[in-house]
């Protein structure tokens, strides 16, 4: 069970990894800027994540229904259900740039606390993401295409595209190399967007080429049962997306007062805590249909022995991650060219972090189990717990005190409130099986 566990996680490892590295590098590079860029594009962070959470919910939706179309054997049904979902995908990139249009000036301007320099390159970087973020929307259907059929090892040349295209035009429009303009976060955001472009290009001709039991078309007039199947799936995903965003958002709030130094450390963190985890992450997404087939099968000791080994394997893996960032953070935040300042918030910061983190594995491992069971209410709410409502509280709380490294603390306990409920859940789950 250890090696299955192994097996079906080290795939999805390496897309999360690829996928993680695609904001990392951006955020490695404009640390190059100044400071002040660093923290624009940590304050555009939540809304990124907002973004994203629109086309993550449409490709869980159009997983779940292609894929059930596809068992049943139904041909017309796939052809209507990929057509509904990039009809969902242009609503919600339309959606995107309404908003962006609407609402990026006073965010910007609400959340810099009045730095006219933050909130300019804060302005440039998220305008053109969110204006094109067609290419990020494309990028997510087509590659979920390809996962649906059963050829997942496709979906790692669309990421490796985007990512390989994004790192390459980085520094040539931040920088302005090769007699271009410098463009600072501009040039990230452009180098951004045109990566997704060429991640769903990419998609549209594997799909094409190689994966033609999912015909699709552009077609104004979709299936609306297969667009209600898609954002019936799929909302739950993007309301937890969409909340964790809003948590971000309250915890820059807090974190502002300190200081902007402050907000650009929880920036990096946050970029940190991405690639560090891939591990756990991409073990809780394949604990999910193992759990599955076991449950369907009635094998309840497989079950079992399943969620132990994905704690197992997840807390070996991360360990040394850990081990990493407890003794040697600073040379990690020299990666981002930090100042003395940044390193004396960020150090203490890095280390009470990564313990948080090391405390979410039993339940994040908990919350795909529920998932593997049917059982996704309860998985949402216990991510919402422990992504939302505790952190978000602990944080209002401790940082009335003033002290910095307490709002840190808010994350560790809320990982640690978390691990009693999420057991409680999971025996609960267990024993009806």
């Amino acid at each position: 069970m250890s090696r299955l566990v192994l097996s079906t996680g080290i795939p999805l490892m390496l897309s999360l990894l690829i996928n993680s590295l695609y904001n990392f590098v951006d955020s490695v590079f404009v640390s190059r800027v100044s400071e002040d860029a660093l923290t624009a594009v940590s304050l555009a962070g939540p809304v990124q994540l907002m973004v994203s959470a629109l086309g993550l919910g449409n490709a869980v939706g159009l997983n779940a229904v292609i894929s059930k179309a596809l068992g049943e054997k139904r041909p017309d049904q796939v052809r209507k259900a990929a057509d509904a979902a990039i009809f969902v995908g242009i609503c919600a990139w339309l959606l995107i740039a309404t908003a962006c249009l609407l609402f990026a000036e006073p965010y910007f301007t609400w959340q810099s606390e009045g730095n006219a320099v933050i909130a300019r390159y804060g302005r440039q970087y998220i305008t053109v993401c969110m204006l094109f973020s067609f290419g990020q929307m494309g990028q997510w259907i087509f590659d979920r295409f390809v996962i649906a059929s059963g050829k997942s090892t496709l979906f790692l040349f669309t990421l490796s595209a985007a990512s390989l295209t994004n790192l390459i035009l980085d520094p040539i429009f931040i920088f302005g190399l090769f007699g271009l303009p410098r463009l600072e976060t501009l040039g990230a955001a452009i180098a951004t967007v045109i990566g997704q472009v060429v991640g769903m290009a990419v998609g549209i001709l594997i799909n094409r080429r190689w994966n033609r039991e999912i015909p699709f078309g552009l077609t104004l007039h979709p299936d609306f049962s297969s667009v209600r199947a898609i954002l019936k799936v799929g909302f739950p995903s993007t309301l937890v997306q969409l909340l964790t965003a809003g948590v971000n958002i309250v915890i820059n709030s807090i974190l502002i007062a300190f200081s902007t130094t402050a907000v650009a450390v929880y920036g990096i963190c946050t970029k940190i805590s991405n690639i560090v985890s891939v591990g756990v992450h991409g073990i809780d997404n394949g604990l999910i249909p193992i759990v599955a087939y076991n449950y369907g099968a009635k094998k309840k000791k497989r079950i079992r022995d399943a969620v132990k080994w994905a704690v197992i394997d997840s807390t070996g893996i991360y360990l040394v991650f850990l081990t990493i960032l407890q003794i040697a953070p600073e040379a990690v935040l020299r990666l981002f060219d930090a100042s003395e300042q940044m390193l004396g918030i960020g150090i203490p910061a890095l280390r009470i972090l990564s313990a948080a983190w090391l405390f979410a594995i039993p339940n994040l491992v908990c919350a795909a189990a529920l998932q593997g069971l049917s059982l996704g209410t309860r998985s949402m709410y216990l991510n919402l717990l422990r992504q939302a409502v505790l952190p978000v509280l602990f944080a209002l709380i401790l940082g009335r005190t003033g002290v910095l490294h307490l709002v840190w603390l808010s994350f560790v306990l809320a990982e640690i409130l978390c691990f009693p409920a999420a057991w409680v859940l999971w025996r609960k789950a267990y024993g009806q099986t």
